[in-house]
């Protein structure tokens, strides 16, 4: 199986920008989005082959999550037991074997303005994925909003009170991998330097100066079943490339 998931930052945007020769080419089992910014009815969403899921925020043109599958799933759930729709961040797809979680984490904004929340998300987002791998595995995708060493930001020393590689953030990422989840990505290739977003400003990603914020996680027992993690950083169309999981 072949599951991608990409941060389009604002869907209708991307498709102007290579995101249906992407998702055809691909041809994903299960393809999960971030950032989608829009809701249901601002543009024809069906694509012939695949269920479709969609969990959009109440402010317009900000956030959102959605989820093309070609595996129609035993059960759906928005949110985190009924927190987060507002903003539509969270979406789990339950199949036969395991769990499919897509996210799209608050960022904690400049001036960390949001940390608070953000803290108090990722408790609630970590409880929430435990109670999940009880029942099944799990594998959580989606933009992480987290930088988590130092090998995963090209200027670590520079950004270390800035949204995303803040010790508190890193912390919870932490956290959450000693309850019994790995990054696929970094468990594969430890030693790899490679990003997933890049600012617009500066020629960030023309100098490759990015952050790996990106990611699929899986439980520690489903890790046996993964049997590559990619990240596309070849693929244009927003300031997030998609990145990709191959499983058995």
């Amino acid at each position: 199986m072949k599951l991608i998931s990409w941060n389009v930052n604002g869907l209708r945007a991307c498709k102007s920008k290579g995101f249906d020769e992407f998702f055809k080419t691909e041809d994903a089992d299960i393809f999960s989005i971030q950032e989608t910014k829009m809701q249901e009815g601002q543009a024809d969403l069906e694509i012939d082959g695949y269920y479709r899921y969609m969990s959009s925020a109440l402010k317009k043109g900000y956030s959102g999550t959605l989820v093309y599958t070609k595996i129609k799933p035993l059960s759906v759930v928005y949110g985190v037991n009924g927190l987060y729709n507002d903003e539509g961040r969270v979406i789990t797809l339950e199949y036969e074997d395991f769990y499919l979680v897509n996210v799209y984490v608050p960022n904690s904004k400049e001036g960390l303005l949001r940390l608070d929340y953000r803290m108090e998300f990722e408790d609630n987002f970590r409880a929430y994925l435990n109670s999940l791998k009880e029942k099944k595995n799990v594998i959580l995708c989606g933009d992480l909003n987290v930088a988590h060493e130092e090998i995963d930001i090209k200027n670590p020393k520079t950004n270390l009170r800035n949204a995303g590689f803040t010790i508190e953030e890193r912390t919870k990422f932490t956290e959450l991998l000693n309850t019994g989840f790995v990054d696929t990505f970094r468990s594969l290739y430890p030693k790899t330097i490679t990003y997933s977003w890049w600012s617009y400003r500066f020629h960030a990603r023309e100098n490759n100066a990015g952050w790996r914020i990106d990611y699929f996680v899986v439980n520690d027992k489903f890790m046996s079943r993964v049997k590559d993690s990619l990240i596309y950083t070849n693929q244009f169309g927003s300031d997030h490339c998609p990145v990709g999981l191959i499983i058995e």
